[in-house]
């Protein structure tokens, strides 16, 4: 059997507690402040986690954040070969929002060691779940280009999603990752957007509302015209920026819905945290 390890960038917002098991580890992109300094978006920490969206909310102007370099893949992948490693699987954060798959593709080609570099054509928790997906094909001894095919034809057949809101949606346009869409322009403050990520990757705002149980009917109607029906057995991924007791409500709304296998709780991480603001919440989800 191979041994492989599992690289997801940060932007996945990966359960720090699945790390271990699922053998996978996070490439780092950056977080460039107005004033020239720059951090990486290492850590999966909570409470330093908090301290960072606590900066953001107080922030008179939005950090921009930066890909991995090839340099950094380079680096990772060699750490990895001199670690007795077989070949690495790495997940990225769509195309269409990141130059991330890109910067990892490259430094692959530069490299002694067997990479192969899938476009999750998702963000956030829609990318835990397809390492979940790649660890029980590894374990089960398929090899690191048939379970990168694999795992493509699953992102083609849209077993996995991303639905969520955001209660700020000048987040998301200052950041530059969703557009003006007719409906959305303007202040939107104490109105919550719904968005989820489409066939070619990108961020979509589809509805906004105002009250709570409301937004999340609509999360559940677009995740089921999306293919996850009503009674699929699915896992759930909940995230949230600074939202968790929304999001627990959430996740007991979900629960009447679907037929959960398993459930997993992370915040945002660095990157995704400027892009969608502080309280946001929503889901990741893969159907079995």
């Amino acid at each position: 059997m191979e041994k492989i390890k599992i690289l997801v960038d940060s932007t996945s917002d990966f359960p720090k507690e699945q790390m271990k098991e699922w053998n996978v580890d996070i490439v780092p992109l950056y977080v460039n402040w107005p004033d020239g300094t720059s951090e990486k978006d290492d850590t999966r920490d909570f409470e330093e986690l908090k301290r960072f969206y606590e900066k953001l909310k107080s922030a008179p102007e939005l950090p921009k954040s930066s890909q991995p370099s090839v340099e950094d893949w380079k680096q990772k992948y060699n750490e990895l070969k001199e670690q007795g490693y077989d070949g690495v699987l790495v997940i990225t954060i769509s195309t269409a929002m990141s130059g991330t798959f890109n910067s990892a593709s490259l430094a692959a080609k530069e490299v002694d060691i067997p990479v192969r570099v899938v476009d999750s054509k998702m963000a956030s928790t829609a990318i835990s779940p397809m390492a979940r997906y790649a660890r029980e094909l590894i374990n089960l001894g398929v090899d690191l280009e048939t379970v990168a095919q694999e795992l493509e034809k699953k992102i083609a057949a849209k077993g996995f999603g991303a639905f969520f809101y955001v209660q700020d949606f000048n987040f998301l346009v200052k950041g530059g990752r969703v557009s003006k869409f007719a409906g959305f322009v303007g202040s939107l403050l104490k109105i919550r957007v719904g968005i989820y990520i489409n066939e070619e990757g990108n961020m979509v705002p589809f509805t906004k509302t105002r009250g709570f149980k409301a937004i999340v009917d609509e999360l559940i109607k677009k995740a089921e015209s999306e293919g996850f029906t009503k009674d699929s057995v699915v896992d759930l991924y909940m995230v949230s920026c600074d939202n968790m007791e929304e999001l627990k409500e959430i996740e007991k709304i979900l629960r009447e819905h679907y037929r959960v296998n398993n459930v997993y709780y992370t915040p945002t991480g660095k990157v995704i945290s400027t892009h969608v603001g502080p309280g946001q919440a929503g889901f990741g989800i893969e159907k079995y």
